[in-house]
């Protein structure tokens, strides 16, 4: 680090602070106005609101286009997805979406018959599959995977706790972990995306990517307690080099998987959202208070 950096940063590390707090608050308030109107924190796919699914793996490539017309002509609510060849961009599969509750019902196939009349031809075994979840099964799964999450979040808060022992610097993980979470969670419902039990394993991932090199920042900076801008610096271009490494494998495997994975898109596009803040909250606000933290132990 410059001496000139160095001076310049000693400076404005404290007002850094205010680029993630402001972040935060935004994000939280954003999820707030999306619970009032939603009734929930995230947009829920079929596997947790229960409906039906019907994979399609046509002869002949079907025009989605004409598929969602013809499907938006008798039903409001409904997804349809097109899955490609990664290497020939043939269309292998086109899957169709619809929260059906009641899935003994007459609903369940005249869902079916309106997939039918716009493909000409009967949905047997052979040329499509069927997949139906009960919306109290998807309830239950919902908040199981929800409750994993926050136990796994408390444990890791513990175990920051034990490890450094020292309050400042583990709520700054801590913190960064769930500043981390929250802006994910908030830009991911923006961007309406939504999110199926797959989504929510990927950000129980997320809690480990943002702890990884928030705890070796801590430990680097807390070993000794003197030098804080060079060990800074230091921990800056190993913790970046970790992230942005993580970053481009994730990248290059979710254009692969974009095309045939439903499953792996999404989780590969929420942890690709989540190492983003990563950056942010790892070297503005963990960084930030650390230091203010370390400047002020120096004082005393």
């Amino acid at each position: 680090m410059s001496e000139k950096f160095a001076k310049t940063y000693d400076k404005n590390y404290k007002k850094l602070l205010l680029i993630p707090t402001i972040l935060l608050i935004i994000s939280l308030a954003y999820l707030g106005y999306f619970y009032s109107v939603n009734g929930d924190f995230i947009h829920k796919d079929i596997s947790l609101t229960g409906g039906i699914t019907i994979t399609v793996f046509p002869n002949e490539e079907i025009d989605i286009d004409g598929l969602n017309e013809h499907l938006s002509q008798e039903i409001d609510n409904f997804a349809v997805r097109e899955l490609s060849n990664f290497g020939t961009g043939k269309q292998e599969a086109v899957i169709i979406q619809s929260p059906i509750q009641d899935l003994s019902s007459s609903e369940v196939s005249d869902f079916k018959t309106l997939i039918e009349d716009f493909l000409e031809y009967e949905l047997t075994n052979d040329n499509s599959s069927t997949e139906k979840t009960g919306s109290k099964f998807g309830e239950s799964f919902y908040n199981q995977l929800v409750f994993a999450i926050i136990i796994s979040f408390i444990l890791m808060a513990l175990v920051v706790f034990v490890i450094f022992r020292t309050i400042a610097p583990s709520a700054a993980v801590v913190l960064s972990a769930f500043a981390d979470i929250m802006m994910t969670l908030a830009f991911v419902n923006f961007l309406g995306i939504k999110i199926s039990s797959a989504g929510i394993m990927a950000f129980l991932m997320l809690i480990g990517y943002s702890v990884d090199t928030d705890i070796m920042l801590t430990t680097r900076l807390l070993k000794r307690q003197e030098l804080i801008n060079h060990k800074l610096a230091n921990a800056f271009k190993t913790g970046l080099t970790m992230t942005l490494t993580s970053i481009i494998a994730i990248s290059i495997a979710l254009l692969i998987t974009n095309s045939f994975s439903e499953v792996l898109s999404q989780i590969f596009t929420i942890l690709l959202i989540g190492l983003s803040f990563d950056i942010l909250n790892t070297w503005i606000t963990n960084a930030s208070i650390l230091k203010w933290y370390l400047e002020g132990r120096k004082t005393e």
